[in-house]
């Protein structure tokens, strides 16, 4: 079986229970659509877990971008040569707007890991997925974290950049590809902000499926069955 999940933002507790849940296997697939790091307690510990896991397809978030991109930066060792150069204003800010935003249990976790385990999450990271599609009975699923900026519904998805997947939510008022047996699959937004729906559950309309039940708020942690098209769910806290 293969799965979808999003926005696990630390909570190891209800990642572990999901995988019990399925009884996800190394026949299985688990799909993670992104923002793994920052808000909960334990983002280290998922993407190290992870990454024992061939079975498991990385997507990146925006929240994943942004550690990976500070941590790459800050974990430079800092000499003569570059000492003037390499920490700049402009990477202080970002680094602080980071901490603000829910980095700060994701740097203080990392901080503690010794050279080659920080070396081996960042490379893990660069490797991550920006989109992937996959299929199922005639039905097309595009998988992102964000949602499509620049977005054309006759073009391919490899001519988005970065920052169309990463930097513009999703619209779920309108229907994005005229075919319905094609589905856009986000997370990045909690359901329970998108308008009219109101609720800690999966949305499931107008070709999308939105993913984020904001566990790390208290919401759910919502898997989704591409075989299957159920809807496991585990409970934040």
């Amino acid at each position: 079986m293969r799965y979808i999940v999003s926005d696990l933002h630390g909570c190891f507790e209800q990642y572990q229970e999901l995988l019990a849940k399925i009884d996800f296997s190394e026949k299985d697939e688990l799909y993670v659509l992104g923002d793994v790091v920052d808000r909960g307690p334990e983002p280290i510990r998922i993407l190290q877990d992870m990454m024992e896991r061939p079975n498991v397809i990385f997507i990146l978030g925006n929240h994943d971008f942004i550690m990976y991109t500070l941590m790459k930066k800050l974990s430079v060792e800092i000499t003569e040569e570059n000492y003037d150069t390499h920490l700049t204003a402009d990477i202080l800010l970002d680094y602080n707007l980071w901490l603000q935003d829910g980095g700060q249990v994701t740097a203080e976790q990392f901080g503690k890991l010794g050279y080659p385990e920080k070396m081996d999450i960042l490379d893990y990271m660069a490797e991550a997925s920006l989109y992937e599609v996959i299929e199922n009975n005639g039905k097309e699923y595009r998988l992102v974290h964000v949602g499509l900026a620049n977005f054309a519904p006759d073009k391919d998805m490899d001519e988005y950049d970065l920052y169309d997947f990463l930097e513009e939510r999703a619209d779920y008022s309108k229907r994005y590809y005229p075919d319905e047996n094609i589905f856009l699959v986000t997370g990045h937004t909690p359901t329970v902000l998108i308008n009219g729906w109101g609720k800690a559950e999966v949305y499931r309309k107008n070709g999308h499926i939105a993913l984020d039940c904001a566990c790390v708020s208290g919401g759910k942690l919502a898997a989704f069955c591409v075989e299957t098209e159920e809807v496991i769910y585990i409970d934040g806290r």
